[in-house]
């Protein structure tokens, strides 16, 4: 049985049925903490969407954990740079009206959210490395066109399907 300790419970309770069904485990609520029960294997599927849902990702983007067998994977801002002003270093991420998060989603298959001085990303595990690179290269101060190039030459290629996903 895993606990979880939830900011936005609302969100977890609105769509409490669909996610039991979906990710074949029991969840219950006392004030802010989730406990989830299933297999082992489920549970570690329903924290990391439950985790997704509670950084701010919306439930049809967080439930593609489970569908399509993404990874979540949270990048702090901190990390990554000795800046004091990280509004500035959020703004480069965002861009002008979200163009630069959207330029990303198409260039690496992946979804981004941001929350406090966190990046959020879902995406297969074959993107994800060009997607956090992406996002580390801009908080270190590279330009948007620079990264954007550098997907471009490194994307990576469609793996071979060999009929073993379902």
């Amino acid at each position: 049985m895993k606990k979880i300790l939830c900011e936005k419970l609302p969100r977890i309770i609105k769509n409490k049925k669909q996610l039991e069904k979906l990710l074949n485990v029991k969840i219950k609520n006392r004030g802010k903490e989730v406990s989830i029960e299933g297999k082992p294997e489920e549970e570690y599927t329903a924290e990391k969407v439950i985790d997704a849902l509670n950084f701010g990702f919306p439930f049809s983007t967080a439930i593609q954990i489970k569908e399509q067998d993404c990874t979540f994977e949270i990048l702090n801002i901190k990390d990554h740079t000795n800046r004091k002003d990280l509004e500035t270093v959020r703004a480069r991420i965002i861009g002008t009206k979200g163009k630069t998060l959207q330029t990303l989603h198409q260039l690496t298959k992946c979804y981004f959210e941001l929350k406090d001085n966190f990046v959020g990303i879902i995406g297969e595990p074959e993107y994800i490395e060009n997607a956090q690179d992406a996002i580390i290269l801009i908080i270190k101060g590279s330009k948007q066109s620079n990264v954007y190039n550098l997907l471009e030459r490194h994307q990576v290629k469609e793996p071979i399907d060999l009929g073993l996903r379902k």
